[in-house]
């Protein structure tokens, strides 16, 4: 079973939640996952600030952060946290919607989540592959 929980904690941009969820499910299906529960957080510029500080020791801020908090048994249970306030500033210079780099992040955070990496350039390769055949079907390409 496969359990997903999007939750909108800003107010300045409109959030999909279905498609943000949708897009949890293409990769859980891409990694072959079966049993899942997951958290997808859409949070503002402010708090992805204070949550990279708090976790990961950055002081500033980012597009997405990705947790695996139990992966036994074929069972993935993880949070995924991403910035409406980032993606809206980030798709100005791509050239698509808010809700389009919104999606990316969410799907690059649930990469993470299945085990994909982006450290070394054959790992990036990988990652960017698999973003691309997500997003395809969404309708969408990387810009």
């Amino acid at each position: 079973m496969i359990d997903v929980q999007v939750t909108n904690r800003q107010t300045r941009h409109k959030i999909d939640k279905k498609l943000l969820s949708s897009a949890v499910r293409k990769v859980l299906a891409l990694g072959e996952i079966k049993s899942a529960e997951i958290s997808v957080a859409v949070v503002d510029g402010d708090e992805m600030h204070q949550l990279n500080r708090q976790y990961l020791q950055h002081d500033y801020t980012t597009d997405c952060l990705s947790f695996v908090l139990d992966f036994e048994d074929d069972h993935l249970e993880g949070e995924v946290i991403v910035s409406a306030d980032y993606a809206a500033q980030e798709s100005l210079q791509y050239g698509w919607r808010m809700e389009d780099e919104l999606l990316l992040y969410v799907i690059h955070a649930s990469l993470h989540l299945i085990g994909h990496d982006d450290h070394e350039e054959s790992d990036i390769a990988k990652m960017r592959e698999a973003e691309k055949q997500i997003l395809a079907q969404f309708g969408l390409e990387r810009r």
